[in-house]
C-alpha cells in the first residue's frame, strides 16, 4: 500500500504539469494525497472484511461510498463521484485508470496469484466493468503478486508482455509525445514500464513523474509494484528515507489500515507475515 500511497504523493503536484524531466525534488509543501489514496485505502477495508467473511463487492462497494464521503474533495473521476452518490451504485462500463491504481491491497492479500486475479476483477467489476479496466488492474495485481514472491524484473516483464500488454516501447520512445491519459490501455503499460526499467524504488517514482502524463496516477501504479518488488527483503537507506518523509502526509487513519492489511497479508504458503504493505 505505500508504494501507492507514496506515488500518489510524490506525483500528485505534476498531474497536469507535463514534466518530462527525472530531475524534481520529492516532497514539496504542495504534494498531498489524492483519490489515488483514498480509494487505495478503501480497497484495503474492503479487504479486511472479506478476510472476516462479509460479501467482498457489497464491502467494496460501502467502503468506496464512504471514502467519498470523508474525502470529497481528493479529486475523483466525474463518473466514479456520480456513481458514489446515486444509489444502487451500478457499474459504468468504465475503462479509466482508476481499477489499476486502487488495486494494490488485493495483490498484497492474496494467497495465490489465481486469488490475485479474481480480487482485482471483482474491485474493477464494481464501477469499472469495461473489459479493459478489469485488464489493467489484473495486469497490476499480476505484477505485485510475481514481485511479491521472489521473481525477478525479468520474468514479471515477460509474464506481462505474455499475458497482457506487449510492452514494446522503451520510456526514452514514449517519453516525448505521451500526454495525459487517463485510460488503462493509456497509461497502465506505461506504468508497468516505470516499474521495469527502474533501479529502485525511487527511480521508478521519478520515470512516472517524467512522462508528463496523469504522474500521480502513473506513480501510484509503478510505486505499487515497485515497492512490493525492492522492499520484499527489507526497506534500504533510501526507501526507509523516502518513507519516513511521506508518513506525515498521510492521516492516522490510513496507516492504521495498511498496519491492519499488512498482519492478514499471506504468503503463497498461507503463512501470515507482518511486513509493512
Amino acid at each position: 500500500m505505500y508504494g501507492a500511497m507514496i506515488g500518489d504523493l510524490v506525483g500528485s503536484r505534476f498531474e497536469f504539469r507535463h514534466h518530462k524531466s527525472k530531475v524534481f525534488s520529492l516532497f514539496t509543501e504542495d504534494c498531498c494525497f489524492t483519490d489515488d489514496t483514498v480509494l487505495t485505502v478503501a480497497v484495503a477495508r474492503a479487504v479486511l472484511c472479506y478476510h472476516k467473511g462479509a460479501d467482498f463487492e457489497s464491502a467494496l462497494t460501502e467502503a468506496l461510498v464512504q471514502a467519498v464521503q470523508n474525502y470529497p474533495n481528493a479529486g475523483y473521476g466525474r463518473k466514479f463521484l456520480a456513481w458514489a452518490k446515486r444509489p444502487p451504485h451500478r457499474p459504468y462500463g468504465s475503462l479509466g485508470n482508476g481499477s489499476a491504481m486502487r488495486v494494490s491491497p488485493c495483490a498484497l492479500y492474496a494467497a495465490t496469484l489465481d486469488e490475485a486475479l479474481e480480487l482485482a476483477e471483482r474491485s474493477a467489476a464494481v464501477t469499472h466493468n469495461h473489459p479493459e479496466g478489469i485488464h489493467g488492474a489484473q495486469a497490476v495485481a499480476a505484477a505485485i503478486f510475481l514481485a511479491r514472491t521472489g521473481w525477478d524484473k525479468a520474468a514479471i516483464g515477460s509474464y506481462l508482455r505474455a499475458h497482457y500488454y506487449p510492452l514494446d516501447k522503451t520510456l526514452a520512445q514514449i517519453r516525448p509525445d505521451y500526454r495525459f491519459d487517463a485510460t488503462c490501455p493509456g497509461s497502465v503499460p506505461q506504468a508497468l514500464l516505470c516499474f521495469l526499467e527502474s533501479t529502485d524504488y525511487e527511480d521508478t517514482l521519478r520515470n512516472a513523474v517524467s512522462l508528463g502524463g496523469d504522474a500521480d496516477t502513473l506513480a501510484a501504479i509503478a510505486g505499487s509494484i515497485a515497492w512490493t518488488y525492492y522492499a520484499r527483503n527489507g526497506m534500504g537507506a533510501s526507501m526507509a528515507d523516502i518513507y519516513r518523509q511521506a508518513y506525515p502526509m498521510l492521516p492516522a487513519e490510513f496507516h492504521r489500515t495498511a498496519r491492519e492489511l499488512a498482519q492478514l497479508r499471506r504468503c503463497p504458503d498461507d503463512q501470515q507475515t507482518t511486513t509493512e504493505a
